[in-house]
């Protein structure tokens, strides 16, 4: 008997962002294999997204891309914002996942930000440059990330990112339900 395949098409070519694509589906679907490629998708919106609604629309646009250029069971991009919320500034990302005709949309946890971490996007700076000048680091978008430095390692781009995918999956999981 051939063994079950599941292939994805994840809109960035960010090792971070397929990996957890490849690990929150692995967890969801122990039994089958996992087949997950990236591809350089567009999000149409700034390269810091500065609010929610920026993120979630960056993130709604790799997804349509990758529909229209690749062929796959599902469809997913995460998009990392930030944004001013009542308790402060905050980092998160947007996840879109499209399987057939039917979309999922979450957003992943947040992580507060330092004002001054703020104030240099609203400057016009990205997050990752931001930290790696902080932090001394180098490319930190493509490891931990913000959440790896500010949580001192605990938690990671990749493990919020496969969290946010795998809640995210609940809706094509359980049509029926939703």
């Amino acid at each position: 008997m051939a063994s079950q395949l599941i292939s994805i098409t994840v809109g960035s070519l960010n090792p971070v962002k397929i990996a957890a694509a490849q690990q929150a589906f692995s967890e969801l679907f122990p039994d089958v294999h996992i087949e997950c490629q990236g591809l350089y998708a567009p999000s149409g919106v700034n390269d810091q997204p500065m609010t929610a609604s920026e993120t979630r629309l960056g993130a709604l646009n790799r997804v349509k891309f990758c529909q229209a250029h690749a062929k796959a069971d599902y469809f997913l991009a995460m998009e990392g914002g930030v944004d001013m919320f009542e308790d402060g500034p905050a980092t998160f990302a947007y996840i879109v996942i499209a399987h057939q005709d039917t979309f999922s949309v979450n957003r992943s946890a947040s992580l507060p930000l330092p004002t001054q971490v703020y104030d240099a996007l609203v400057a016009g700076e990205e997050l990752g440059d931001v930290m790696d000048a902080m932090f001394n680091t180098v490319n930190v978008k493509q490891a931990g990330g913000a959440i790896g430095l500010l949580t001192n390692g605990v938690a990671s781009r990749q493990s919020n990112y496969v969290q946010a995918i795998i809640l995210a999956m609940a809706p094509l999981l359980h049509p029926a339900r939703y």
